[in-house]
């Protein structure tokens, strides 16, 4: 016999002794309960009672318990069990059939070692209910018994893969009616829950095995270790079931009714108080109403002063404050050059992609000729701006006014590189 079936037995007889021995047994007493219990696991009486009590379990890779623990059972009878027989495919999607996990269970909880016993791994690497099912010699032999014939044992046990063809669901299962043509399909939507406890094992994994554990403390002295560890934050666990998780399912019953969750939520953009202008800047980036308390002090110059050298000066000093401003934005909008301008996307004129992208950064250190429009650009910023700000209350200005912003603005143009 397979040793993974001895050692099934093994437990099952130590568990009953265990349970079923006073605390302070005869020798008469242990040797009674010895031969009992070795009579209700002999192969001849445990295995018959195994294969009724089959039905009561049923295999599923989606069990409907974990939408609603009651789902299982109503007026109808019993909701059908399912097992998605996905194919694995390199189409990059987490789904059934492209993660390998076990098979869950769902039904009586009394009947939970009839299920171990079939899942029991054989020294071929398939299970006992696959050997069944297939025929094998090892399936015949070990069902082949005096009190029952292997054809009824079988018929028996593979009742828990549920092979009925009529469908039934229950109404306290998650659904979606989905239109089709005239008509509608049914959808139940219904929890994978070999994915589900896979990731808790891969999470446990990488939080409490002994090489993360060493990693950590590694961390904590400051040492160097070889491989790290890896963190995962904002986890949730879930439980299902309450007190009574074997009422969920076999899996939902193994992991104590915990499971973990992963952080769920759309990502935290990065507000931007500065955006990496797509066509302008002096029309995306900077408004001459950031400038607007200079353009009114400027206004107020021009209407309570005269024309003289002071004034001239005081007038020329706005301008080089407003060329400031404009130096500060270019500043901030480099910064973010980097990670926000895309080439293919932009249209910005050659101008303003020397003035301001990293990736001109050596050119403009080196020429001179991208300059002069950048010049006339910020002076003609400021020419506009100004009546933009003061609208009807501004002073029409001349073209020699122009020429003489443009002067004040050549005279800083170093500090546009």
């Amino acid at each position: 016999m397979e040793k993974a079936i001895v050692d099934f037995f093994d437990e099952r007889r130590a568990a009953w002794l265990k349970k079923n021995l006073s605390s302070n047994p005869d020798e008469g007493e242990v040797q009674a309960k010895e031969k009992e219990c070795i009579d209700i696991f002999s192969l001849e009486n445990w295995l018959p009672n195994a294969a009724k009590r089959a039905g009561q379990i049923s295999i599923s890779t989606h069990p409907c318990t974990f939408s609603h623990p009651s789902a299982r059972k109503n007026k109808n009878g019993y909701a059908s069990s399912i097992i998605a027989n996905s194919l694995h495919a390199n189409d990059g999607l987490l789904r059934s059939g492209n993660v390998s996990v076990e098979a869950d269970a769902l039904g009586n909880a009394a009947a939970l070692d009839v299920h171990k016993f079939l899942n029991l791994i054989m020294a071929d690497s398939l299970s006992l209910l696959q050997h069944i099912e297939q025929d094998t010699n090892l399936a015949k032999q070990l069902l082949s018994i005096k009190s029952q014939d292997y054809e009824t044992l079988k018929v028996g046990f593979m009742e828990m893969l549920g092979n009925s063809e009529e469908q039934i669901t229950s109404s306290k299962i998650k659904q979606v009616y989905f239109p089709v043509g005239d008509s509608y399909h049914q959808l139940s939507l219904l929890t994978a829950s070999g994915i589900v406890f896979e990731l808790r094992t891969r999470i446990d994994i990488l939080r409490f095995s002994e090489e993360s554990k060493a990693a950590r403390i590694c961390k904590k002295e400051n040492t160097y270790h070889a491989t790290g560890f890896k963190q995962l934050n904002n986890i949730t666990t879930i439980g299902y079931g309450g007190t009574k998780p074997q009422n969920i399912s076999v899996l939902n019953n193994k992991n104590g009714g915990k499971a973990h969750l992963l952080l769920s939520m759309p990502p935290v953009l990065e507000s931007r108080d500065v955006q990496f202008p797509s066509t302008d800047f002096f029309s995306q980036s900077i408004s001459p109403f950031k400038c607007k308390s200079i353009f009114y002090a400027l206004h107020d110059l021009f209407t309570h002063h005269k024309n003289n050298w002071q004034v001239r000066y005081e007038r020329d000093e706005y301008y080089r404050d407003i060329v400031d401003k404009v130096i500060q934005q270019m500043v901030l909008v480099r910064n973010i050059a980097k990670n926000q301008f895309n080439a293919e996307r932009s249209l910005l004129n050659k101008t303003q992609r020397i003035w301001l992208c990293v990736d001109y950064e050596e050119y403009r250190l080196e020429n001179d000729d991208w300059l002069d429009d950048l010049t006339i650009a910020i002076a003609r910023f400021i020419f506009n701006g100004y009546e933009k700000v003061l609208k009807k209350k501004s002073f029409m200005f001349s073209d020699d006014e122009f020429k003489h912003i443009h002067s004040v603005v050549d005279k800083d143009k170093e500090a546009l590189r």
